[in-house]
């Protein structure tokens, strides 16, 4: 799955929340649902487990999550601000947390979490390798552990440290994250800064034909991979999270429906599958992948 990421610019502002796609009022207490319950007794290091959604629409966006995938979105009152977790069925996958406008060079982006069993030790290597702590460790009631680093090119990428273990290593349902993407000016020293902070195996990615693509690994499972920019002056480094989807064309079609844009048409990727890249209304920008021959590479070598 190799395409590069575009950024698209939302203004609109939303200051109200409706009940709308599964929403819910805001919780009396404020509470995390688990990550997995119940909780998994397993750990698997390197693996991304969560994501989080930063826009200025909160509104727009549980919209059009919950009517591209048909998740469900509840709201709670976290310290007195709004934040809404989705989920595909009963499973968690992903949260949603409003961002001001004025405080943020882009309206919506993504910052996808990687499973780690120690996070201080983790933040402790941070530096050392080039890169920044933005947000340090806070604990959450039923999620663990959170904190935010920027690598050495500057991408955000979110550690935690669950406190209802990882989910098992199970093929990724409809609607769920399959794969995760860094697209970089520097594979080569972009892996290496993966490799020192969280310990995985930094391989070269021999499906594709270019040589400073790599594959980031944990527990001999292919968890992530790197590749780099193309050569454009609105390319920008950062990750990208990909979804699997039922039916990749059907999905478009909501896509657009609902106020997203398609910036990569659908194609060709790794093992038979088919990739395309969207924008949603508010610009969080993600991934869509559709299984042919059953293709997933987060659990092929």
């Amino acid at each position: 799955m190799r395409a590069f990421i575009l950024h698209r610019l939302a203004s609109t502002l939303a200051v109200t929340l409706v009940l709308g796609c599964g929403l819910s009022a805001f919780a009396s207490t404020p509470t995390f649902q688990s990550l997995n319950d119940p909780a998994s007794g397993e750990r698997h290091p390197g693996k991304f487990v969560w994501a989080d959604l930063f826009t200025t629409d909160p509104v727009g966006a549980t919209k059009f999550y919950c009517g591209v995938f048909g998740w469900t979105a509840n709201a709670i009152d976290r310290n007195s601000k709004a934040y809404t977790v989705f989920s595909n069925g009963s499973r968690p996958v992903a949260g949603l947390a409003p961002r001001h406008l004025a405080n943020s060079k882009r309206p919506s982006s993504w910052i996808s979490y990687v499973a780690v069993p120690d996070i201080d030790s983790t933040l402790a290597l941070v530096a050392a390798a080039g890169g920044k702590v933005r947000a340090p460790a806070r604990d959450f009631p039923n999620r663990g552990s959170q904190a935010i680093v920027t690598d050495n090119e500057g991408s955000p990428v979110g550690l935690l440290q669950s406190s209802s273990g990882d989910a098992p290593d199970a093929e990724p349902r409809p609607g769920e994250w399959n794969w995760f993407e860094l697209y970089v000016k520097d594979p080569n020293a972009a892996s290496a800064f993966y490799g020192r902070i969280l310990h995985y195996a930094v391989a070269p990615d021999t499906r594709t034909v270019r040589k400073n693509d790599y594959l980031l690994s944990a527990d001999e499972t292919a968890r992530a991979g790197v590749a780099p920019m193309p050569d454009r002056d609105d390319a920008k480094p950062g990750w990208l999270g990909v979804v699997r989807v039922e039916n990749m064309d059907e999905t478009l079609k909501r896509v657009t429906a609902l106020g997203g844009e398609v910036l990569v048409a659908p194609r060709a990727a790794a093992l038979g599958s088919r990739f395309a890249i969207i924008a949603d209304p508010t610009g969080g920008t993600i991934g869509l992948v559709e299984y042919l021959d059953n293709a997933n590479p987060a659990t092929r070598p």
